[in-house]
């Protein structure tokens, strides 16, 4: 499978999952609110978190689908699923009886199970910038190797 295709496909992940949450954080605002307070470093910046993240998800969704930013937008993803990870680790650590505020279905999966799906996703944000800056630097060599 050639490196372009392979981005493009992690790309189009990160788009569904950041379109997918960001929509039903936005449909489910008064909930995400509630849900997001109920964590004691959250709390003071609930309602700017509620309306921020979805934003900033559908934002780098929207900058994955555009060639020139999908590499700054690999590493926006990279950002928000180490973000996202460190949150559960703090959950995992202070209150595991915690709802997630993650929206739509992915509500049903549980915080260990959260752990490991984003780990995934970490990875393959991992691998995409990895992918994209190998690519470029071939282009420079065959650029170089055609002077």
């Amino acid at each position: 499978m050639k490196r372009t295709t392979v981005v493009e496909i992690i790309a189009l992940l990160f788009c569904v999952l950041f379109l997918y949450t960001g929509v039903a954080k936005l449909i489910d605002y008064d909930v995400a609110v509630e849900q997001i307070a109920l964590t004691p470093l959250l709390e003071p910046i609930a309602s700017m978190i509620s309306i921020g993240l979805p934003i900033l998800e559908i934002i780098t969704a929207a900058l994955l689908f555009i060639p020139e930013t999908r590499k700054k937008a690999l590493y926006a993803s990279l950002f928000l699923m180490i973000s996202f990870t460190g949150y559960i680790i703090y959950i995992l650590n202070y209150n595991a009886e915690l709802p997630c505020t993650c929206g739509g279905i992915l509500q049903q999966m549980t915080w260990p199970q959260h752990l490991v799906f984003n780990s995934a996703f970490i990875l393959f944000s991992i691998t995409g910038i990895l992918l994209s800056r190998n690519r470029k630097i071939m282009d420079q060599k065959t650029s170089l190797a055609h002077s």
